[in-house]
């Protein structure tokens, strides 16, 4: 048994999301979007050589010395497993911990709502789920691929940088790809999937401008693209993925992104007013028939009507979700004042 495991212990009896380890400082978890210390002593640099070094490959380990950053995922007992990121600072090393959930959650369990059923029967075209670190982006997605898995006869393929949620082969047939080890970076994962009679790509992070090139291009060539950006509304999405181009292509991506986006789902976590748990908020974004001329016209301030005119459909703003939540007492003013996108509602 490494020693980490005993911090691992704590933070899965607190019910936590997050450890955190830095050098000089008391290990730290993180319970429903708060940050709390630990009891345990103030971390050395020989103690936290230890605790991160036993649960590295020795190759990993070699290269988080020479590089000073490392992700992979670390299997703790049966059940669970980490999402690490190891990283130097100013004052030594660092480390933290996002606990995957060893049972993937329903849509109907995360209260997403009724219309993302509709996505998995989209035969082609792009699917973005936004938002900061920490606001479960993975975790929906995780349902998503699970409910297709359940539902749909399809070839999956994800690509993660480091494979977060595993899916058993149910009704589709479902490869895990791990950016570093499998493939060498996110596009090239891509230019591989594209060619391998695959029906839906997930693609953990567009965090670059030839990934989001090649998810486009897959959208183009038939195939259903999942990918996550960090954005927390859907116009602030559209202007993200084109302004990661230069002015020479951005004419030629708008029009791509016009006829090939066909939802967005922004999501932001908060916590309850008990502070017990954490509610989400989402902002979505489904293609309508008026979609590709707001993109293409640059008019991304139109969305908020569209999204407006369309909650029939699923449709929803951000502010209006988090109003939806503030009425309905689960979360404080604050906690939505915080999260607004037009603050001068909450205030």
């Amino acid at each position: 048994m490494a020693e980490i495991d005993k911090l691992f212990n704590i933070l899965i009896e607190k019910n936590g999301s997050d450890l955190h380890l830095e050098e000089g400082q008391k290990p730290k978890i993180r319970v429903n979007g708060t940050l709390i210390p630990t009891t345990c002593d103030v971390l050395t640099n020989e103690r936290m050589t230890t605790l991160l070094s036993q649960i590295a490959e020795p190759d990993d380990w070699k290269y988080f010395e020479s590089h000073g950053d490392l992700d992979f995922a670390y299997i703790f007992g049966k059940d669970s497993r980490f999402r690490a990121n190891y990283f130097r600072h100013f004052f030594g090393l660092g480390a933290v911990f996002r606990l995957i959930p060893s049972k993937i959650r329903t849509l109907d369990q995360l209260e997403l709502p009724q219309c993302v059923k509709e996505f998995p029967k989209w035969r082609s075209g792009l699917v973005l789920v936004t938002g900061p670190t920490g606001s479960g982006k993975s975790t929906t997605l995780a349902a998503i691929i699970d409910y297709i898995n359940d539902n749909f006869h399809k070839k999956i393929i994800t690509i993660e940088e480091p494979v977060e949620f595993t899916h058993n082969n149910k009704s589709c047939l479902i490869t895990h790809r791990e950016v570093g080890k499998d493939t060498v970076s996110f596009a090239a994962g891509l230019r591989t999937a594209i060619k391998s009679d695959v029906n839906i790509i997930l693609v953990g992070e567009m965090r670059d401008r030839e990934t989001i090139e090649l998810a486009l291009t897959a959208s183009e060539m038939g195939i259903l693209v999942f990918g996550t950006l960090h954005t927390n509304s859907a116009a602030k999405t559209i202007d993200r993925i084109i302004d990661s181009f230069g002015s020479n292509q951005k004419n030629q991506i708008r029009n791509i992104l016009a006829n090939n986006l066909k939802a967005i789902i922004a999501q932001q976590l908060l916590p309850s007013v008990d502070q017990s748990r954490r509610y989400a908020a989402y902002e979505i974004l489904i293609r309508t028939t008026a979609l590709g001329n707001i993109i293409q016209s640059g008019e991304s301030i139109r969305l908020n009507n569209e999204i407006q005119m369309n909650k029939a459909k699923g449709m929803i703003l951000m502010d209006d979700s988090l109003m939806d939540l503030l009425n309905a007492g689960k979360v404080s003013k604050e906690a939505a004042y915080l999260k607004a996108i037009n603050k001068s509602k909450f205030s």
